[in-house]
């Protein structure tokens, strides 16, 4: 039995039932595929429930505005995805009159939709044979047949992109490409496989040469950054705060936080002095303060690890651009943010 044959008869019996595979519709199928960028299928399937719910076509999310798509996006991280969902339906509602690109070439032009992404929509929509090449193919494929060359490493993209290539089903692409997804989130786990259940444990090179925990190969990931920020939580007399919108470019782009400085290092109660900001801006009387944490937060993002703290700072007013404390849930704001308004007792 050959390889496509024993991977579609395993994905028959142990696929899960998810909704968007219910389902032909290329809106559904996109929306599942963006949230599941970087996201596990568990974390991600109530908010794939939200947006259909919410936002039931495509025109119903290009007429949405981003604040709210970025309140329903609110936890689940990487928030260009959410940028870019509504950049493409906007995209496909204005310049598609609504219909959606219904091939490969042409879904590589949404924005946020990159060769994976696009394979994936083409083939399990349209039945396009278009290989996909995720996490979990890497895996299979690297431990199958022995492939150490790394994932990550433009040699590596095209390598497994052209085996891929080679042996995805002509007849039945978007099972074939679904099967092999499912296989590696299912059996072919990055650690600890059960391999004496597996299909392929006859045929499979990683378990004939005992390489299982050593593939697939990756380069060395990118440094981590470490930053400290801390958080001016003001509140006056009023029950107002000061909450902005961060519009550079970066991590959190037009998500909402309280005003933040870096520090250098972790400061403790006794270095407020060194948090530089002008409170004669902010109200002509005296404050006073207090540390919220003594102990940092510490917020993890793939490439930078935040330790942060938030400073409570209770002034008689603030200017008019405040808010009050109590409509602080209804702006779209990081998880790290989010918990601290839901934590504090203001």
């Amino acid at each position: 039995m050959d390889f496509n044959t024993k991977l579609i008869n395993w994905y028959s019996v142990k696929k899960r039932k998810l909704p968007w595979r219910k389902t032909r519709n290329p809106y559904h199928i996109w929306l599942s595929e963006i949230i599941l960028q970087q996201t596990q299928v568990k974390q991600g399937l109530p908010y794939y429930d939200a947006f259909v719910a919410n936002y039931p076509t495509v025109f119903d999310l290009a007429e949405a505005s981003e604040s709210d798509i970025l309140k329903l996006w609110q936890g689940l991280g990487y928030y260009s995805r959410a940028r870019n969902l509504h950049a493409s339906a906007k995209y496909i509602v204005n310049e598609l009159k609504g219909e959606f690109p219904d091939n490969y070439k042409d879904l590589l032009k949404l924005k946020g939709v990159g060769d994976y992404t696009a394979s994936a929509i083409a083939s399990i929509a349209f039945n396009e044979v278009a290989a996909v090449v995720d996490g979990n193919v890497y895996r299979v494929l690297s431990r199958y047949f022995g492939i150490d060359t790394p994932i990550n490493s433009t040699e590596g993209i095209k390598e497994f992109k052209a085996l891929a290539s080679s042996l995805i089903d002509h007849n039945q692409p978007a099972t074939y490409n679904q099967a092999i997804m499912e296989f590696g989130a299912l059996q072919c786990k990055p650690k600890n496989p059960d391999c004496s259940i597996c299909p392929f444990q006859d045929s499979c090179v990683a378990i004939q040469k005992q390489k299982v925990d050593l593939l697939p190969i990756k380069l060395k990931k990118t440094k981590v950054t470490v930053k400290y920020f801390n958080y001016l939580v003001f509140i006056d007399q009023h029950k107002k705060t000061l909450f902005e919108k961060r519009t550079k470019k970066g991590i959190w782009q037009q998500l909402y936080q309280f005003p933040l400085i870096e520090s250098e290092k972790s400061l403790t109660a006794n270095e407020f002095h060194l948090l530089n900001f002008d409170a004669a801006a902010l109200t002509t009387e005296s404050f006073d303060y207090s540390l919220y944490n003594e102990t940092d937060i510490v917020h993890k993002l793939s490439h930078q690890h935040l330790y942060t703290k938030f400073w409570i700072i209770e002034v008689k007013s603030l200017p008019k651009e405040a808010i009050l404390v109590n409509s602080l849930s209804k702006y779209p704001a990081p998880v790290l943010i989010s918990d601290f308004i839901d934590n504090f007792s203001f």
